[in-house]
Formats: structure tokens, sequence, C-alpha cells
């Protein structure tokens, strides 16, 4: 073989490896691991994923057994999913853990019948940024251990202003 053609094969294995591992990290985009736990935050206990996420349920989630959340809105709050049963942490009731069936055949978490979320902006364990969060046609709040939302005011940048209106950052493309 010519060197070049050994180049030209080494350049496309790495390209297709690139390939690989970015399917991957869309892949993983949504938690796949079913354990929810407690734990303390600023909106007080709530459920979190298996590494201390924060999880959200969402008021457009009206229809029992079925997520509202697709698409753009899926990506910036990824469902917890996961293929066998849900298992409880704890503090965690066992019994309000259940799953539904997705879209694309994907098995969602669910704690007494609301679906789980993500958010993406949520980086690290205890991060509760989307917390009363107001989009993709619905609200978005912690979940405690009850089943039901912590409802708290969404955070603010904080300071002082004089001005009669209200600005408002989204971290949503389009909004």
């Amino acid at each position: 073989m010519s060197r070049k053609t050994i180049i030209a094969a080494v350049v496309a294995l790495a390209r297709a490896a690139a390939g690989v591992a970015t399917a991957a990290v869309v892949t993983h985009q949504s938690t796949r691991s079913g354990t929810v736990m407690l734990r303390k935050t600023n909106l007080g206990k709530v459920l979190v994923t298996k590494s201390g996420l924060t999880l959200y349920l969402f008021m457009a989630d009206k229809q029992k057994g079925k997520s509202a959340c697709y698409g753009q809105c899926a990506s910036f709050w990824p469902p917890l999913l996961s293929a066998k049963k849900p298992t409880a942490g704890t503090g965690v009731k066992a019994a309000l853990l259940g799953t539904i069936k997705r879209k694309n055949g994907t098995k969602q978490v669910t704690y007494k019948g609301h679906p789980l979320y993500r958010f993406k902006l949520d980086k690290s364990a205890g991060q509760t940024k989307g917390e009363g969060q107001d989009f993709y046609g619905g609200k978005w709040y912690g979940v405690n251990s009850a089943g039901t939302a912590v409802k708290h005011a969404a955070g603010g940048g904080g300071g002082t202003t004089t001005s009669p209106y209200t600005t408002t950052t989204s971290p949503y493309p389009g909004y």
C-alpha cells in the first residue's frame, strides 16, 4: 500500500470514529439510568437522577401516560429514560415510579404518573435552573417525594431596577 492510501484510510477511520462518538453523545443526552433519588436543593428536597441532576415535571403533560415534550423541547428538557424498571433511592417511593412509552419506543420514567425530565442548563448536582421556566407550552417544576410540583419563582439575575418594564433573557433560541 502506498503512504497516501494509508493516510487516507487513517483519516477515514478517524472521521468514522468521530461520527460514532457524536452519535453516542446525542443518544445519551437523555439520562438512561432509571434510578431516582431525593436530594436537598434550594427548592427543598426534590427528585434527582443518580448523578444528582434535578428532575422536573412539565405542566403541559396533561394526558396521563403521554409526554408532550418532543423535538426541540426534548433537546432542552431531556427525558429520564430507562430500559429496565426504574429504581427508587432513599426517600423515593418505589410504588410511585413507573414508565411510559415515548413515540420512538423508549421508556420514560414517571413519578406519580408525571413523566420526568432533566434541564439542559443544569450542569451539576443540585442546580435548579429549570424551576418555574415557562417554555414549550407549559411551566416546569421540580418534583418532591410526594410526586407534586415544587412551585418557586424562577431564578433571576438579582439587582435593582427603576424601570417599570421587565426584560427576560431566554436560554431557548427564538424566544
